[in-house]
C-alpha cells in the first residue's frame, strides 16, 4: 500500500548548474522540493506528465541535462552511458533520487490530456503497491509578464485552488478540475495530481507550497496516511 506520496515540479531550474545566474531566486523551490521527495520512502514508483506518454522508463538508465544548457548526468540506477533523449520528468526524478538516496522501480509519463477517469483507473493500479508515489507536474505557465506564455490573470485563482486543494488532501476537489481551463493555462499537472487523487485514501497533507518564480506554477506538498 502507498502510505506516502509527493507532489513535486519538474522544471529544470531545480539543477543549479542550469540556473548559475538566478540559484538565488529558485532556491526556495528547489529546497522545498529535495525536502518533499526525501520523505517519500522507497522505492520510489513516479508518475508524471509529458508529451512524451503514456511510456515507462524503468532502470538501469542514465541522462543528462545538456539539452538544457549544462552536461549534468542523472541516473535512475545502473552504469548505463547517458542517453541523450531521457524525457524531462525521468531526468528530474533521477535527480532527486541520487540526492535523496533511494531507489527507483519505474517511472510512468501520462499523457496531459489524459482524461481524469483514466487518471483515477492508474492510481487505484497503483495503490496496493509499497512503494513511495512521488508525483510530478507542473501549474500554470501563465503567470504574469514573466511567464513563457502570455499572461493570463485567470492562472493566479487556478493555482490558488490547486494549492488550497492539495493543502487539504481534497481528492475529489482535484478530481473536478477543469481539464479545459488546466489545458489553456499550460498546466500540465493537472493529469498526474488527479492519478494521485485516483489512490483511495484516507489522505492527509502534511505540507503544501506553492512558488511562481519566471511566471510558472509550480506545487509542492506531501500526503500521508492519517
Amino acid at each position: 500500500m502507498i502510505t506516502r506520496a509527493a507532489v513535486v515540479p519538474h522544471p529544470p531550474l531545480l539543477v543549479p548548474e542550469l540556473v548559475a545566474g538566478a540559484t538565488a531566486e529558485t532556491e526556495p523551490v528547489r529546497a522545498a522540493t529535495l525536502a518533499a521527495a526525501g520523505k517519500l520512502p522507497g522505492p520510489w514508483v513516479a508518475v508524471a506528465v509529458d508529451p512524451a506518454g503514456p511510456a515507462t522508463f524503468v532502470p538501469p538508465l542514465s541522462g543528462t541535462f545538456l539539452g538544457y544548457g549544462v552536461d549534468v548526468p542523472a541516473s535512475l540506477g545502473g552504469d548505463l552511458p547517458p542517453d541523450a533523449h531521457v524525457p524531462l520528468p525521468v531526468l528530474v526524478t533521477a535527480w532527486l533520487r541520487e540526492r535523496c538516496a533511494v531507489e527507483v522501480s519505474r517511472v510512468e509519463l501520462v499523457p496531459p490530456d489524459l482524461p481524469t477517469s483514466d487518471c483515477v483507473s492508474l492510481g487505484r493500479r497503483l495503490a496496493a503497491e509499497d512503494c513511495g508515489l512521488l508525483v510530478l507536474g507542473d501549474g500554470s505557465t501563465r503567470h504574469g509578464p514573466r511567464s513563457p506564455g502570455s499572461d493570463d490573470e485567470r492562472s493566479g485563482p487556478f493555482d490558488t485552488a490547486v494549492h488550497e486543494l492539495l493543502a487539504a488532501a481534497d481528492t475529489d476537489g482535484l478530481l473536478g478540475l477543469d481539464t479545459g481551463l488546466a489545458r489553456e493555462l499550460g498546466a500540465q499537472g493537472r493529469a498526474a495530481w488527479q492519478v494521485l487523487a485516483g489512490v483511495p485514501g484516507p489522505w492527509r497533507c502534511s505540507s503544501a507550497d506553492f512558488f511562481a518564480p519566471f511566471g510558472v506554477g509550480y506545487h509542492v506538498a506531501v500526503w500521508e496516511r492519517p
